[in-house]
């Protein structure tokens, strides 16, 4: 087997990493079977990872052999590579599981066990895939089990529930951790398409230098999925589209698109420049947010027939800086929608058209854009009007297309959650957010959290409530496209 270049870097990594003891809590959650036990399988066989042990504890009353077998079912269904049974006898003998009522003390022993078999240099990494609110307590149980020193603590969103609740929960997490042993989750940063926009942005002299108000007319992050909330509508109920999707990723997309070029590629350099552009952003108008709600939503389980609970957030907001002032960001997000993409569009502002006759059609399928798809598939397009073949001056749009899957790296690709629990272990918070950052976001948020804007019904597969279209005027949203990718022939 050939290692790739993006293998090779890794690997060199992993050599430098010490191996790790995973301690993972939640273990028997929806999360760690769909997203977490695979991720950390690919990793351990694709030699990127130092040496792991897994010890996993959540309130399930299981011994080792019955989580194993819990894990088992969880590959078979959503790992995306299928482990021969060599390479599942490897992995499962790296799992572990203590009860959580069986306390710190039995937990500090199963990770003490854990490194004595990885050796002297182990380190330790706890994951908590937890709810919000049994955070805290998980962090209790790992300082009553001593097992907070020398060690690194990932957190899953959402990130408090308003300011009050994230200055309270930084608080008392810094009782028991320094800032730089937290790393707080985002999986859509952990996405290659995420960091292709950085690339792009900082890699070309071809758009660094219109990346900015003078030929920006608009930017467009639009989140739409077509998935409902029958399984998490109690979690749901206090969270909302806005909690869920727009504080903890879809900013953290726009910080991305619009921050400054940082002084380095490493993490301290990127954090500023992420708080640069939370800190320069205006208040969220309660004026500028549609809110809706899915008609059905309130017949699921959970879900009081009053919900005022938004499964479906669009709102405009605008960065008051020198690179920015004057262009508006709109951002969509919601649930049972129409369709499920994950689009970043920026429209270039259209030339003065003086000199084309009536009806050559400059003009009429709106501007130029550059459309970044951070779905897995990774593409982007950039459209721009060209002549059309025949007699006369007729203009039509085109447009130039990449994929990732065109590539030579295309299985390179190292899912969201395996890049974040690499990093991690490496200490590298370049895809995490800061306790600064979160805060700001949230005081940002405030405005919109006192005073939100009534919840709008809007119909199943829809593109959300009729209000979104006054939100943008007089520019339109993107999706549904105005012209679908190219499948790739090959």
């Amino acid at each position: 087997m050939t290692l790739t270049q993006v293998e090779r870097q890794y690997a060199k990594a992993a050599q430098a990493t010490a191996p790790h003891v995973v301690v993972l809590f939640g273990a028997a959650g929806d999360l760690a079977k769909r997203k977490l036990l695979p991720g950390m399988a690919n990793l351990v066989l694709s030699s990127l990872a130092p040496d792991i042990e897994i010890v996993g504890t959540s309130l399930e009353d299981l011994d080792d052999e019955t989580y194993r077998q819990q894990a088992k079912e969880a590959l078979d269904e959503f790992d995306r590579r299928r482990l021969t049974d060599e390479e599942w006898r490897s992995f499962a003998e790296k799992l572990h599981y203590v009860p959580s009522k069986a306390g710190p003390k039995a937990l500090a022993q199963a990770v003490a066990e854990a490194a004595a078999r990885l050796g002297p240099s182990a380190r330790r990494i706890h994951y908590l895939s937890v709810p919000p609110k049994a955070a805290l307590a998980a962090v209790e149980t790992i300082r009553d089990a001593g097992l907070v020193e020398g060690s690194r603590i990932i957190m899953e969103k959402p990130f408090g529930t308003d300011l009050a609740s994230a200055v309270t929960l930084n608080r008392r997490l810094h009782e028991t951790f320094d800032e730089s042993q937290i790393f707080r989750i985002d999986h859509f940063l952990g996405k290659e398409p995420a960091q292709n926009i950085l690339a792009i942005r900082f890699g070309n002299g071809l758009f660094e230098p219109i990346w900015n108000r003078n030929f920006i007319q608009q930017i467009q992050i639009d989140v739409p999925e077509t998935l409902g909330l029958e399984q998490r509508a109690s979690f749901y109920e206090a969270t909302g589209a806005y909690r869920d999707m727009v504080v903890t990723h879809l900013f953290q997309i726009l910080a991305f698109v619009a921050m400054e070029a940082p002084t380095a590629l490493e993490p301290k350099a990127i954090s500023e420049e992420k708080n640069k552009v939370f800190n320069s952003m205006k208040p969220i108008d309660p004026e500028n947010v549609v809110r809706g709600q899915y008609v059905g939503y309130k017949d699921i389980q959970g879900v009081s027939p009053e919900s005022e609970t938004e499964t479906f957030v669009a709102l405009k907001c605008e960065i008051d800086n020198w690179r920015w002032a004057g262009v508006p960001f709109y951002l969509r997000t919601g649930k049972k929608l129409a369709e499920g993409q994950r689009i970043v569009s920026i429209a270039f502002k259209e030339p003065p058209q003086s000199m084309f006759p009536a009806g050559s059609g400059i003009g009429a399928k709106g501007p130029d854009h550059l459309t970044f798809d951070l779905a897995d598939a990774s593409k982007m397009s950039l459209s721009f009007y060209g002549k059309r073949p025949g007699p006369g001056m007729r203009l039509d749009k085109m447009s130039m297309q990449f994929a990732m899957q065109d590539t030579a790296n295309a299985n390179d690709v190292l899912e969201a959650y395996e890049r974040l629990i690499l990093d991690a272990m490496r200490g590298d918070h370049t895809l995490f957010t800061s306790a600064a950052g979160i805060e700001r976001l949230w005081e940002v948020s405030q405005p919109l959290l006192d005073d939100a804007p009534p919840v709008r019904p809007y119909a199943v597969g829809s593109w959300g409530p009729n209000a979104i279209h006054q939100l943008i005027a007089p520019y339109a949203w993107r999706l549904p496209f105005e012209r679908v990718w190219r499948e790739s022939h090959h």
